[in-house]
């Protein structure tokens, strides 16, 4: 009978991360992590291991969860000591990698609604300078709160300005001791999106005027773009990892190999955040726009580019579809020749950009659901590929085929049928039917338009929308595109018949 692994915690470990969690503890809190869950700890937490690793940083994170819901996982945590494993796995150029390490870096793991005077005598710790958040983006907003500084708030930003006051009281509006916001949401702008809340609930409560200006200008907050898969708990093949290990782990955390945090501040930070002299994919930039659009134009781009005619073609997931010779060969080639050259951003590093994208859609460990990609696929086309689309014609004054291709799909893929649940579908290629779903009024407007008119005509109709493109789009920059999506259109058409 074979033998079951005891669960990881401090007298399961081995030697080295017993003796790295007894630094750590020893150590004081210099992380607030609001977050307790997969993303934080295969991406931020992460780093700061590598950065305690090679001796770059000092200092502990005192995790702690942003809703009630979030206790399990916390307390999880807590049986586990706040050790837990991190598997990296995927491709990285182009080789298969598999990588297991036990992450010791939480020094405070506390329940806000259990242990609300704890969570708030962090303010009083000297040594805090980090807050790093990940609340999803429903968290990162305004609540109108009631002043109850005694129980737990409900939002994030109303339980960060509760903290952030007592610092300011315990050390007298100290400007050495204001804090740097670091948050993960996927919103644009979010450091200012949370300022913003933070003096909001300061103006609520009527607080000093001292402290709103010491909120202001002694407290930073930090625009971000984060970027790493991160599939969490990898349960079909858990057991077979265990056995491996030799310990359970019910934190075992899997992640992509490739990160990426731009970071909107001066590279003076370094000092307190050493990532770059870690050797990790991190920049401090004055302005993160380059990198939110490189990440919209290809990352996203691409996405929305094949899933149309992925799922038309049969295809289900992204490694599928990457990995046929011919439609893979046309994402890597629309990318190289229409999307990239279409950026103001230098080609090089584009190139390299677009490379590591190649590896993570081929990575085996992360299906990818083109169906799930698929959702909302027409308002994504406007933001993701449009923008492109346009670039290149008013640059080449002649239309991109790649691109062209990718929309006259997305039409093909509208072409939807109300079924008698409510829901819309429509077929691929073979006949197999899809399940699409995107604003009703969409699709009530796409199903009508295929259902009284020729491809031609639902081109037409289609690319005229001003409210769907923000402008009629059958001509662009003197090219025909009307009659290039119809010509597609029909040819599939008469494939078919």
């Amino acid at each position: 009978m074979r033998e079951t692994p005891n669960q990881l915690s401090r007298l399961t470990a081995d030697d080295s991360s017993r003796e790295r969690l007894a630094t750590v503890t020893s150590e004081p809190v210099r992380v607030l992590q609001i977050g307790e869950g997969n993303f934080l700890r295969g991406f931020a937490d992460w780093m700061i291991q590598q950065c305690r690793t090679q001796g770059l940083f000092q200092g502990g994170v005192a995790v702690t969860q942003p809703r009630p819901s979030g206790a399990k996982k916390l307390a999880e945590l807590k049986q586990q000591d706040g050790l837990y494993t991190q598997l990296i796995r995927g491709l990285k150029n182009g080789q298969p990698i598999e990588e297991t390490e036990v992450i010791a870096v939480f020094n405070a793991i506390i329940d806000p609604y259990l242990e609300w005077d704890r969570y708030m005598a962090l303010a009083d710790e000297p040594e805090l300078q980090v807050v790093v958040s990940n609340t999803t983006e429903a968290g990162l907003r305004y609540i109108e709160t009631a002043w109850t500084p005694q129980q737990p708030a409900e939002s994030f930003p109303a339980k960060l300005t509760l903290l952030l006051y007592r610092r300011f009281e315990t050390f007298g509006g100290d400007t050495s001791r204001g804090l740097i916001m670091l948050p993960c949401e996927l919103l644009e702008r979010n450091g200012d999106t949370l300022k913003e809340c933070v003096l909001q609930h300061a103006n609520d409560w009527s607080l000093p005027e001292t402290f709103k200006q010491w909120v202001a200008s002694h407290n930073r907050f930090l625009n971000s773009l984060v970027d790493r898969i991160v599939t969490g708990y990898p349960a079909d093949d858990a057991e077979a990892l265990f056995d491996k290990l030799q310990y359970r782990d019910a934190l075992l955390n899997a992640a992509e190999p490739y990160h990426f945090w731009a970071i909107e501040a001066e590279p003076e930070l370094e000092r307190v955040l050493p990532f770059v002299k870690a050797g990790l994919n991190v920049v401090w930039t004055d302005d993160l726009k380059p990198y939110q659009l490189r990440k919209v134009r290809i990352l996203n781009g691409a996405h929305t580019l094949m899933t149309p005619i992925g799922l038309l073609s049969g295809a289900e997931h992204v490694r599928g579809l990457m990995e046929d010779p011919s439609l893979g060969q046309w994402v890597r080639s629309t990318v190289a020749n229409e999307i990239i050259p279409s950026v103001s951003i230098d080609e090089t590093s584009l190139t390299a950009y677009a490379n590591d994208v190649y590896d993570r859609y081929l990575n085996p460990f992360i299906r990818h659901r083109l169906l799930d990609i698929a959702m909302n696929s027409m308002s994504k086309f406007k933001a993701r590929l449009l923008p492109t689309l346009i670039a290149y014609m008013e640059s080449n004054q002649s239309l991109p085929e790649g691109l062209i291709r990718g929309l006259a799909a997305l039409i093909r893929l509208y072409r939807v049928e109300q079924q008698a649940d409510g829901s819309y579908s429509s077929t691929a290629f073979d006949g197999k039917p899809l399940l699409i779903r995107d604003d009703v009024s969409v699709l009530e407007e796409m199903a009508a338009a295929w259902s009284s008119g020729s491809s031609a005509a639902v081109a037409d109709q289609v690319l005229s929308r001003t409210d769907w493109w923000g402008q009629d789009i059958r001509t662009l920059s003197g090219c025909d595109l009307g009659s290039a999506i119809s010509e597609i259109l029909e040819q599939w058409e008469d494939e078919r018949r």
